[in-house]
């Protein structure tokens, strides 16, 4: 009877426990760690699905949970309430029919908006009135744009026909909004709950982003696995060969069964090939992760516990919202910067108002008459004629109509008391745009209020102190492709003589004056440059008369395009550019947005840093500018290269970018022969940026354009892009990404429209501004002030980078000195796989005897102190590139490594061969010999003595150190295995130091000053050693090569032995 083939049994060299516990560790914290997110999500979720909610049903209001809302039900909001999902307001406590909102968790605008009830049911107050409706609403399928929304109400009534209203975005109150200043407001639910809702469609998830440190991690651990793997192979060529010998088959205390000796030879090499993968399986260093993890995490809280980057105005420090990218903040190359709000306050004040070439500044009134200020386009006149003061009412009416502005006379507004002057409410004024308000203030500085918007009439109180009425009947709301605004009103008192209807537009000049017909054009554009220069915001202003006939017809078009639910954004539009036309030019206004505290002080030391920094903006080219050279990114002796709209107009794409290209590489030969360089700086349109980017078919290679474009980019030291879109700020940090370098990004910005950016950079930073916080909430990182990214960068990021390159490259040299005597033992002993170390030893190395050291050194070293890392932002070139963790490095601690433990396992082979230690004649046996190694090893790698709670180890342990050779070995082994490091770091130090080690020397001098005696020279020692810091910087200076060690000299850190 034939028997069944034994089972194929591998007999590791290692119990499952030593093999196995280590990555059980790694594995359970991992698990500890997604838990505890996951748990802290679900409680998010619970919290947000079972909040309260009133509905009105039958004619009563009912409490219930969110998440059992329906499509159709009615629902009851008060104030500061967020809204529960998307509803149609159907009437508020106001008797207009109107509330006002907030969306800051949906596109950061904290301002208050403005939404409209529908008009056949804003009388309703009571919850039967709102139960007894009876309505259908038809709407477009849910889409996640904000701004959107196309939809009808059919309201039925005694009649058969019922009666349609349109329904657009001023109707819809979206979920995650915020009812403010209203009591509350009844609304139905559309067709939008829970994940059809326009928030929940816009929960876009982020991609994973990934360090180049944890690139160059994963890339390491490829060879460490190359190389098991050729030990392994190795090893089993090794051991048949050695066994070739039939005297050397296996020694008579391990003789293999018969079945194992009948068994294949392919099968047995193949089980001994996976024995030596297990022995050797510690070269992997699985443990690395878990401490990289800690790092990253506990090492996040210097940035939000550091004191210097909190603001008292905002009250709030840093956050970190991902640790993983803690190490990247110190590699940036590209500084991607947005203007308003970032750059800039974004707290608009009104400067000077210019009408038909005439200027006018605020305060500048002499016996309570408006005067207009001096300028050079004309001269004051004191008595102006009635067609210049005509179109002066005019302009300021215009501004006080033209705009989405709420009056607030309340006296406390959020729970904030505003608006109380001398013990009585006044008003005051809030908008969704500073700029408005700060027109509208300008305005009532200049004369003409605006008292309020009651019944769909607004009034003003002119300089006269008579009030104007003004019937409000078509607003055209602003949009960013049409750059305007405009609305239609009817005169009904004041000194508007006949009811007539006017047409009042302001907007951006590019989007104005090609639609005017007459009114001094020259005059306006002159000064609006002018103010563009020197910074300001600027708008121009126009109107239009509309007889009865083009109202109607303008009434038409307009309500046809509302009705309708097909492309109402296109018709819409046909409709606007239609209207607003043929224009009468009024006049332009200038508006500041001052630079942010100390800006400029950080673009110049990015710049310093290796950093190139561009602006990318939405505001016209002239402002941009004067903003760049007052924040330092331009500078005079700065050569302005021009790639824009009005340039290619003239020149051809094609000419202009090779006429670029020509002139920035021609300087850049002139350079490579002088000391002095010429900076250059870009300034490029979102016109042509497009058409640069845009694929054109007719070309031979359609990229071209784009390499040259970036050709030119790389030899400019600052690039403003003016006129963008939200996507084209994307698509720019996209482009340099993709780019031959693969640069390390960084975007920061404080609005909706920089999210893309932010989510697009390798690094994005939100500041905490006065456009809400989505860019905050988007970001990795988020700051109060643009200030702050100065110390985030070059001393946050500085020691992230140093501690976590260390602590990579200490985990592969360690894991190599403790694995290669493992490798070479297996000489020794026939290849019979048998450990050199004990299990407890082969455990604990990487849990706890050499992890928990290099984690708190990698917490809190300080190679350079903060003050050195500020004041030499040059300092931040030597980390630059990834320097640290090149392949050159890391070969370097491999080697070193190897050379450890070649030195540890033939020093004590050689010192021990044939020698009796102990008292009683007894020679050292196989588990002293590898106590011994693992001892030198752990001194060498830790310089800590590990204390071992293991019983039967102990002895043999206490055996070894009671022989004074034992000591003996183990000082002189640690000695040789550091003299090639220590040798190695003199020569460097003295024959090439590196701009650290100058900058820590420095500090060693510093240090020491206190303990010379007056009058020494140690003062001009450290003079001479700072202008050493400054020199050898060229052009061409962040190309130097820079190695692992030069930054290793540590003199404010705890003490680690390195190789």
């Amino acid at each position: 009877m034939k028997s069944d083939p034994d089972p194929l049994i591998i007999d590791t060299p290692t119990s499952p426990v030593t093999s196995g516990l280590p990555l059980f560790f790694v594995i359970t914290v991992t698990a500890i760690k997604q838990g505890y997110e996951d748990w802290l999500r679900h409680k998010a979720d619970c919290s947000i699905n079972e909040c309260p909610v009133d509905v009105v049903q039958q004619g009563k209001v009912v409490r219930t949970q969110s998440h059992k809302l329906r499509v159709g039900d009615i629902v009851v909001v008060r104030e500061d309430e967020t809204f529960p999902c998307d509803l149609i307001l159907l009437s508020s406590s106001r008797h207009d029919g109107t509330c006002y909102v907030t969306t800051t968790s949906l596109d950061g605008e904290s301002s208050h908006k403005t939404y409209y009830a529908v008009p056949d049911t804003m009388a309703f107050r009571t919850e039967r009135e709102v139960d007894s409706l009876h309505a259908t609403i038809e709407c477009e399928q849910p889409q996640p744009d904000l701004y959107k929304f196309v939809g009808r109400i059919n309201i039925y009534t005694d009649k058969e026909e019922p009666v349609a209203r349109t329904l657009g975005a001023e109707n819809l109150l979206l979920r995650g909004a915020t009812l403010k200043n209203t009591q509350h407001i009844y609304g139905t639910v559309a067709v939008y709950t829970g994940m059809e809702t326009k928030m929940a469609l816009n929960y876009q998830s982020k991609s994973q982003k990934r360090s180049a440190v944890e690139k160059s991690m994963n890339a390491f651990l490829i060879v460490y696995l190359c190389i098991l793997i050729s030990k392994a192979v190795i090893n089993t060529v090794l051991k048949y060969a050695w066994q070739w010998s039939p005297d050397r088959d296996e020694p008579w205390y391990n003789h293999r069964t018969e079945n194992e000796r009948q068994r294949h030879v392919v099968i047995r090499a193949f089980t001994d090939f996976l024995a030596f993968m297990v022995l050797f399986n510690y070269i992997i260093p699985v443990s690395m992760y878990v401490t990289v993890e800690m790092q990253k995490f506990l090492g996040s809280y210097f940035i939000t516990w550091d004191e210097e980057m909190f603001d008292e105005e905002l009250g709030e420090g840093a956050q970190v919202n991902t640790s993983d990218l803690n190490e990247e903040l110190g590699q940036v190359e590209y500084v991607f910067t947005d203007k308003t709000g970032t750059l800039t306050e974004n707290n608009m004040e009104f400067i000077e108002c210019c009408v038909d070439g005439n200027v006018y500044i605020p305060h500048a009134i002499c016996n309570g008459q408006i005067l207009s200020a001096a300028s050079s386009i004309d001269m004051i006149d004191s008595s102006p004629g009635g067609y210049r003061r005509e179109h002066e009412d005019l302009f300021f009416r215009a501004l006080c109509l033209c705009h989405t502005v709420q009056v607030k006379e309340e006296e406390t507004v959020d729970g904030i008391k505003r608006g109380i002057h001398q013990g009585r409410p006044t008003s005051f004024y809030i908008s969704s745009s500073p700029d408005e308000v700060a027109l509208v203030e300008g305005m009532k500085r200049l004369g003409y209020t605006y008292l309020r918007l009651k019944d769909n009439y607004m009034e003003i109180l002119n300089k006269d102190d008579e009030i104007e009425r003004f019937e409000l009947l078509h607003v055209l709301n602003f949009d960013s492709v049409r750059r305007r605004m405009s609305v239609i009103v009817r005169s009904s008192s004041g000194k508007m003589q006949t009811r007539e209807y006017l047409l009042f537009c302001k907007g951006a000049d590019s989007s104005i004056f090609p639609r005017v017909v007459s009114g001094k054009v020259e005059q306006v554009k002159a000064r609006v440059e002018q103010n563009a220069v020197e910074g300001l915001r600027t708008l121009c202003v126009a109107y239009r008369r509309l007889c009865q006939s083009e109202y109607e017809e303008a009434c038409h078009q307009l309500t046809e395009a509302k009705l309708a639910l097909q492309d109402r954004e296109q018709r819409l539009a046909q409709a606007y550019d239609i209207i607003e036309r043929d224009f009468v030019l009024l006049g332009a206004t200038a508006v500041e947005d001052r630079l942010q505290e100390k800006a400029a002080d950080t673009i110049e030391s990015l710049h310093k840093a290796g950093m190139k920094v561009w602006v990318l903006t939405g505001d016209k080219m002239e402002t941009a500018a004067a903003t760049c050279y007052a924040s330092k990114l331009f500078r005079r002796s700065t050569q302005i290269l021009e790639l824009t709209k009005k340039r290619t107009e003239e020149q051809s794409l094609h000419d202009v970018l090779f006429e670029l290209n020509r002139t920035v590489l021609r300087q850049r030969s002139i350079s490579g022969l002088s000391v002095d360089c010429l900076d250059f700086g870009l300034i490029i349109d979102g016109a042509t940026l497009s058409a640069v980017l845009k694929p054109n078919q007719e070309r031979a290679n359609p990229s071209n354009y784009r390499e040259i474009f970036l050709e030119i980019c790389r030899n400019c030291s600052a690039v403003l892009c003016c006129r963008m879109a939200p996507l084209q700020k994307a698509q720019i940090v996209k482009l340099i990404k993709a780019s031959k370098e693969h640069p390390i990004t960084l975007a920061i910005g404080d609005g909706a429209n920089d999210v893309s950016m932010i989510l697009e950079a390798h690094v994005g930073i939100g500041i905490m501004g006065k456009e809400g916080r989505q860019a905050a909430r988007n970001s990795d990182y988020a700051i109060p002030k643009f200030k702050h990214l100065k110390k985030m960068l070059l001393v946050h990021g500085h020691y992230y980078y140093i501690r976590i390159a260390e602590l990579v490259q200490y985990f592969f040299y360690k894991n190599v000195c403790f694995i290669f005597p493992q490798f070479l033992y297996q000489f020794f002993c026939g290849f019979s796989q048998q450990p050199l170390y004990d299990t407890a030893y082969l455990t604990l190395y990487n849990i706890s005897f050499t992890s928990l050291p290099i984690l708190l050194y990698s917490l809190v070293e300080q190679h350079v102190t903060m003050e050195t890392l500020k004041r030499e932002p040059s300092l931040y070139r030597d980390i630059a590139k990834n320097s640290l963790l090149r392949w050159p490095v890391f070969l370097y601690w491999t080697c070193l490594g190897v050379f450890d433990a070649v030195i540890f396992f033939f020093g004590a082979y050689f010192l021990f061969d044939n020698t009796t230690f102990t008292s009683n004649g007894q020679m050292f046996g196989n588990w002293t010999f590898g106590t011994l190694v693992f001892t030198v090893l752990v001194f060498t790698v830790t310089l800590k003595v590990p204390f071992l709670n293991y019983q039967r180890m102990y002895y043999v342990f206490m055996q070894m150190l009671s022989s004074g050779p034992a000591w003996l070995s183990i000082i002189l082994l640690i000695t040789v295995s550091l003299l090639p490091d220590v040798i190695k770091k003199v020569l460097c130090r003295a024959v090439c130091p590196t701009a650290t080690e100058r900058a820590q020397k420095v500090g060693a001098a510093g240090a020491l000053e206190g303990f010379v005696a007056p009058g020494t020279a140690t003062a001009a020692e450290e003079s001479n050693e700072r202008d050493l810091l400054h020199r050898d910087r060229t052009c061409e200076g962040d190309k130097a090569t820079r190695t692992y060690d030069s930054m290793m000299s540590h003199s404010h850190s705890t003490p680690l032995s390195k190789p």
